[in-house]
Order: C-alpha cells, then structure tokens, then sequence
C-alpha cells in the first residue's frame, strides 16, 4: 500500500506491505546511498509474504519522492537519519522492528541500535554491506560513480527512481568525498548493540571489502551470523538474491519466534 509519512516536517514516500505494526513485526527497508522505495523493487513484498512480518519501505529526505534535502549534506548526515528513525517508526506504527539496512542504510541501522534509544522495539539488524569506516576502495569507487554521473549513464538510471536526482546523487557522493570524510568511523556504537545481527557482503563488493562485517563482528555485543557470497558485489539481494532473501527470511523467522 502506498502512502506517505510525515516525520519532523518533511513529508516522506512510504510503502507498506503485510500486516500493520500492531499485528506482528515489520521488517523496516533503510535503502543504500542512492536508493529508494524504488529500488528494493520487490524484495520487502516478498519477504513480507515469506515471514509474515508487516514491511515498511520509505525514501529519506531528498531521496525518491520525498522532499528533497537542501546541499550540502552536513558529513554527519547517517547520524542525523539514525536519530530520526524512531519518529519514522512511530509515524508508521511499527512497535517491533527488524532492521534491513544497505549500505548507508545499515550504517544507519548500526547508529540507530547502538545509540541507546532502540529499546525493546528493535529485535534484529540484517546489514548488507555496511560501512563502519572509510576505505580506500569506497573512496575510489565512489569517485568514479561521479565520472559515471557526469559523463555516463548513471544521471539517467538515477533519474527513473528519483525526482530530485541532482539532490539525490551529489548529496551523497560530495559527502563521501569530502576530505574531512575520511575520520568518519561508528564502531563505537557496535557494544551497544546487544540485539543478533546478519551480515551479509558480496565477495565482489567493489565499495566495502569483509573488514567491514568483520569489525561489526568483533566489537557487537550481540549474537552474530555472516553470510559471504561469490559472484556478488554491493548488492546481495539484487546480484545473489536467492542466497540473500533467503538467509534474511530465516533470521527474520526466528526473530519473530523469539519474541514470542
């Protein structure tokens, strides 16, 4: 069902699928820096229908059909999304959440379950390729999606899942590049994080590599599982999705058990 949020002002694309927040569990869709609502395309519907569980897709400010975000994005701009996302929650009526976070999006599931305010209500994080710290290999990569942006085709792929794509793209891609973006690290959120985790990154992932999940494995104080696929890049649940939507609908099913 679409629909739209109004979380802190700003008007926000929502999609929900399954059942509502007060009936059973929502897996709740934190996209990757240049995603959408869109962008998950069906997953959250299908893993809805495999587990039960209610699903919620929005875009964040600037993204999709949200409103668009005003440039530039301050370099703290996860920490800011993170701190917002309970507002989210309760504009949807989501009282226990599994986060299913990409990329950015489980950077900010990370800050989110490891700033103290989850409480009761988060029972899991599923991170597909986190960040956690700044690599060479993220700056590299991200600096030729700007080639790709200017001189390519990606300004026109962008363009079908966003309607601010300028907003959208540089807002995220002038942050990463930014010099004082390199010290930027939230590991110290990880011993706060007592709820399980499912990591899952792509062998091939050309903007992370497994020091990432790694370093989540090490310092979370939760129960831990990775899932590390071949022939996969920075998206497991596009590139490998069988392996992917699968191990995430068996997290997502004992999490659900769990609570009861």
């Amino acid at each position: 069902m679409s629909s739209s949020l109004l979380v802190a002002g700003h008007r926000l694309e929502a999609v929900w699928h399954g059942p509502a927040g007060d009936a059973a569990p929502t897996l709740v869709f934190l996209h990757e820096g240049l995603g959408s609502v869109s962008t998950w395309r069906d997953v959250p519907l299908e893993l809805a229908a495999r587990t039960g569980c209610g699903a919620l897709v929005y875009s964040r400010i600037g993204y999709g059909a949200s409103e668009p975000v005003a440039l530039p994005r301050p370099l703290t701009y996860m920490h800011e999304e993170a701190a917002l996302l309970p507002a989210v929650l309760d504009a949807a009526g989501v009282r226990r959440a599994i986060l299913v976070g990409h990329s950015d999006g489980a950077s900010i599931a990370i800050i989110h379950a490891g700033s103290g305010g989850a409480g009761t209500r988060l029972l899991g994080l599923v991170l597909e390729a986190p960040h956690v710290f700044v690599e060479n290999l993220s700056v590299a990569s991200i600096a030729a999606s700007r080639d790709a942006y200017t001189t390519g085709d990606l300004r026109t792929r962008l363009a079908r899942h966003h309607h601010d794509v300028e907003g959208a793209f540089w807002g995220w891609n002038r942050a990463w590049l930014d010099p004082g973006f390199r010290s930027w690290n939230i590991e110290s959120f990880l011993p706060r994080i007592t709820v399980p985790i499912l990591a899952i990154q792509g062998e091939g992932d050309p903007y992370g590599t497994l020091a990432q999940i790694e370093a989540v494995e090490r310092v979370a104080a939760g129960p831990f599982a990775r899932l590390i696929l071949p022939d996969c890049g920075h998206a497991p649940h596009r590139d490998q999705r069988d392996a992917a939507l699968d191990a995430i609908a068996r997290f997502a099913l004992a999490r659900v058990a769990e609570s009861g």
